[in-house]
């Protein structure tokens, strides 16, 4: 029923959480799992050091590898041989995930329904109710 599966990742417990029951669908399915985490840098645009910009960049592309890594190695422990693939992308993290759905021919996206970011989902919206709305897919929400 699932050969590709998505599922993004911010590191936190909730997203943890979500791949726990990615991992146990691919199992059953031989489906492949694609971990995404988002880099937003929307924020950065009005900092007024370029140098800044950069190092905080590198600082947040070394946690969207933490996070990657962490999601790789519960597969890897749990599901050796599920096939996974691991990307790292930057921008909105709802538009990034509509987009990766079309792009890698997504049959399911698996995620949680809140991350590290509590202000922003009150602010602008959770990510993974954005993707419910949009995806043209199923989605799982992991509470």
């Amino acid at each position: 029923m699932y050969n590709k599966i998505l599922l993004p990742t911010d590191g936190s417990k909730h997203a943890e959480k979500a791949a726990e029951h990615a991992i146990w669908i691919a199992s059953q399915s031989g489906a492949e799992i694609i971990v995404l985490d988002v880099i937003e840098t929307s924020s950065l645009v009005g900092l007024p050091a370029e140098d800044l910009i950069v190092r905080i960049k590198e600082m947040l592309k070394e946690e969207a590898k933490r996070s990657l890594d962490r999601i790789s190695e519960m597969i890897k422990e749990d599901e050796p041989e599920i096939k996974i693939t691991l990307i790292s992308k930057e921008g909105s993290p709802a538009d990034v995930v509509l987009k990766t759905i079309e792009n890698e021919g997504i049959d399911l996206v698996v995620m949680g329904t809140s991350g590290k970011h509590g202000l922003d989902r009150f602010l602008l919206g959770s990510v993974t109710e954005k993707v419910v709305r949009s995806a043209k897919c199923p989605v799982l929400a992991v509470h």
